[in-house]
């Protein structure tokens, strides 16, 4: 069962190829949505697929690329878009 996820990502997170790695992560999990920096600094992240690929993105979320420095990862149920692939916004 698809299932939609909100994440926003706090901390060190824009100017450190955060999205870049997001995309790349989405897509070898299979997963939809898209990911955006927010002008507050956070990154936001939209993301569909199954709970198992789901679960394995916020885990990585909560880590990120190399460079970064995550604080905090909230994330919530949303409402299914059915994207179409995984975008950088």
């Amino acid at each position: 069962m698809i299932k939609h996820y909100n994440i926003t990502v706090s901390g060190k997170v824009q100017g450190v190829f955060y999205r870049a790695s997001t995309k790349h992560k989405a897509e070898e999990l299979g997963i939809t949505g898209f990911v955006r920096n927010e002008p507050s600094g956070i990154v936001y992240i939209e993301a569909e697929g199954q709970m198992a690929q789901l679960s394995a993105l916020i885990d990585w979320c909560k880590i990120g690329p190399k460079h970064a420095r995550v604080e905090n990862v909230h994330f919530y149920p949303g409402d299914i878009m059915d994207f179409e692939g995984f975008a950088i916004r």
